[in-house]
């Protein structure tokens, strides 16, 4: 909801952004350069948030370390693994958590045109049920390996025949009002 006399902030994002802690909590480990260490770098865990093509939020316990230049692998299903390097962007913190913005330096232009259709796909799931469509899920969703919503046909991907999914229906085929 916009507040009246309150400007409107507009979305700057390039890329559709695919949450990725909807119900699933996503390890990544952060590779940075440290001086201190004897190898040159040192590393952190971090849960991945959401994801983009051109970054990605990440929550971490510890505060992410002051530095220009991050390596992450990312290993995620349907995704497969990705060598990302990137740059920390902002960073938030309260009462011991942290969510830092990472922006993207270098990664492979096969992985961002998949994080891309993954994403689509998710908004465009997102934008089905928001209008209530009796079918939901579609067999060629790029985003059904991270899925988890009650919504999810587990027959358009396992070879099963495909099952509607649980609706509100009073028997006729019309969909119950909530």
């Amino acid at each position: 909801m916009i507040e009246k006399n309150k400007p409107h902030m507009h979305d700057r994002r390039k890329h559709v952004r695919l949450p990725i802690i909807h119900g699933i909590l996503e390890p990544v480990n952060l590779v940075f350069e440290d001086p201190r260490a004897k190898s040159g770098t040192a590393s952190q865990p971090a849960i991945l948030s959401n994801l983009s093509a051109g970054g990605l939020r990440l929550m971490t316990f510890l505060e992410p370390p002051k530095t220009q230049k991050l390596d992450l692998h990312l290993d995620l299903p349907g995704l497969g693994k990705v060598p990302i390097k990137g740059r920390i962007s902002w960073v938030r913190g309260k009462g011991g958590v942290f969510m830092s913005g990472i922006a993207f330096t270098s990664i492979s232009k096969p992985h961002c045109q998949k994080i891309n259709a993954m994403a689509e796909d998710y908004a465009d799931c997102e934008t089905r049920i928001g209008l209530k469509l009796p079918e939901v899920c579609v067999p060629n969703c790029k985003c059904h390996h991270l899925c988890n919503k009650p919504q999810k046909d587990l027959g358009l991907f396992d070879g099963r025949e495909p099952q509607a999914a649980p609706c509100n229906c009073d028997c006729s085929g019309k969909r119950k009002k909530r």
